[in-house]
């Protein structure tokens, strides 16, 4: 297959299909983070919080049980493989939490829901993309390195379960999968197991998590172009996405813009089967004007965090990496500020 189709094609196939998985888990399972977090804190129900926590554990779990059959190789990832930075993930994700609350989603949602005809995420998607890149390598790059410099390569794998295994002596592997398994007991109180649906879907997101990593290995161990291990995110993808869309012809394709296109055709398939795609638009100024400055807060916050809500909350948790729960939790944090900002600001209106 690598001869046929190169090694680049072969990894945007394999984030193609990952990130159909989530966007059909988005429309048809209603898999949202910032959905989750304003059920929580504003509608008293945790059920899809719980979704997130199974879809983790799922993760988890299959990544370490790919570890412990020789498939995968987690140390390789970039998210154990570099020094950890806790100053930037908390700012990082702080600002994407609360830019996320702005705009009404995260790259992620907004891709999902551009998928069911909504132009408003379209206009979300081509503000984050864009200023994901000018803080990657655009003009804010410079003032990202200056206050958040690159860290060094880790000494040791910057996991929860590396460290762990460090001073118990357990294998890697086992200790991730025993951490993966308590996720999964803790997260499927009685509400969620009465919903099939949901459990389903959640489980369904880890399965795309851990794709990204047994293809990539297979990629990385067998290709001729040593491509990185890499798994899904939506922050600097969708802009390298739609610097493809612009030069294709003098660039590859990729794990990243596979993933993107992915979760939008996985989405756009789940409104059909559900009947709910329609073109919708935004008729409200003030209201775009928030979403565009949420985007852009967004793009900032996940190239500082290195990663999105799924970069970092899915992606970089699979591994058990010291920055995902950290950053995880500041997203959340933003979040809440934002949300109670709005909510206060509509009802001062009133």
């Amino acid at each position: 297959m690598l001869d046929a189709w190169g090694d680049a094609n072969v990894a945007a196939a394999i984030g193609l299909v990952g990130g159909i998985l989530l966007g059909l888990a988005a429309r048809l399972g209603r898999f949202c983070t910032l959905g989750a977090i304003e059920d929580y804190l504003y509608g008293n129900n945790d059920k899809r919080l719980r979704m997130w926590g199974l879809a983790i554990g799922c993760a988890v779990v299959g990544s370490f049980g790919l570890m412990a059959l020789g498939l995968f190789e987690p140390g390789q990832s970039f998210y154990l493989a570099q020094e950890w930075s806790p100053l930037a993930s908390i700012v990082g994700g702080g600002l994407f939490g609360y830019g996320m609350a702005m705009a009404g989603n995260c790259g992620f949602g907004a891709l999902a829901r551009l998928g069911g005809g909504d132009l408003r995420s379209f206009v979300i998607v081509l503000v984050m993309g864009i200023s994901a890149y000018v803080t990657l390598s655009g003009p804010l790059a410079w003032i990202r390195v200056a206050l958040f410099p690159p860290t060094p390569p880790a000494a040791s794998p910057s996991g929860i379960a590396h460290m762990i295994s460090e001073f118990s002596g357990f294998p890697v592997a086992v200790t991730g999968l025993f951490i993966g398994c308590l996720l999964i007991v803790f997260a499927l109180d009685k509400t969620l197991r009465r919903d099939a649906s949901a459990m389903l879907w959640a489980a369904a997101v880890g399965m795309a998590a851990t794709s990204a990593w047994v293809g990539m290995q297979y990629v990385n161990a067998t290709g001729f172009e040593d491509l990185p291990i890499v798994g899904h995110t939506f922050s600097a993808p969708i802009g390298e996405t739609i610097l493809y869309g612009m030069t294709a012809s003098g660039q590859t394709l990729s794990f990243g813009i596979g993933s993107v296109a992915g979760v939008w055709i996985g989405a756009f398939l789940g409104s059909l089967m559900k009947g709910h795609f329609r073109w919708e638009a935004c008729e409200d100024p003030r209201e775009l004007r928030r979403q565009i400055i949420g985007a852009g807060i967004m793009g900032v916050g996940a190239v500082i965090a290195i990663g999105c809500s799924i970069g970092q909350g899915l992606t970089a948790f699979s591994l058990l990496a010291f920055s995902a729960p950290v950053t995880l939790a500041a997203i959340f944090a933003g979040a809440a500020l934002g949300l109670r900002q709005l909510i206060v600001g509509f009802a001062a209106t009133e």
